[in-house]
């Protein structure tokens, strides 16, 4: 998990993917996803964005690393500039996990107040819908999407 954060913190998305077995999962409250390539894809996708475009702004840190053979917990934030709105966010994430026998990514869930993000990252309309989960699904979908065309432009 140190490796794993340690490389999200320096934006380096390889060493990230080499941290999760090929049938891992990840979820969080806008991506759902199965498998190394498209988790592996969504962080590639969204530490190229930061570099692009907002490398000044980006921090990470991450505390309360705790973890044993089977199973793991890390709070970490994340200060940076959505892309699609240049609004400033800190985010609060929970992380849990569990790992595979030989110590990589099984499974990789982060919680965070997803209406609190919303009204960061995309204003007053977060302000007004980020609560409902409609909006919450909607998201989803474009996330999604703007996966699937990064993951076509570079498989």
């Amino acid at each position: 998990l140190t490796r794993f954060y340690t490389a999200f913190a320096a934006l380096d998305a390889d060493t990230m993917a080499s941290c999760y077995a090929e049938e891992a999962t990840f979820d969080d409250p806008a991506f759902s996803l199965k498998g190394k390539r498209d988790i592996a894809g969504m962080w590639r996708m969204l530490c190229a964005a930061t570099l692009a475009k907002n490398r000044a702004d980006w921090r990470l840190e991450f505390s309360d690393v705790h973890a044993d053979d089977s199973s793991g917990q890390v709070h970490w934030e994340a200060h940076y500039r959505f892309s699609v709105s240049n609004r400033p966010v800190h985010n609060r994430v929970e992380a849990d996990f569990t790992f595979t026998p030989d110590g990589l990514i099984a499974s990789h869930t982060d919680r965070f107040d997803f209406w609190r993000w919303s009204r960061q990252a995309l204003g007053m309309g977060g302000w007004v819908l980020g609560w409902a989960p409609f909006f919450q699904k909607q998201v989803r979908v474009q996330t999604h999407a703007a996966l699937a065309h990064y993951l076509a432009k570079h498989p």
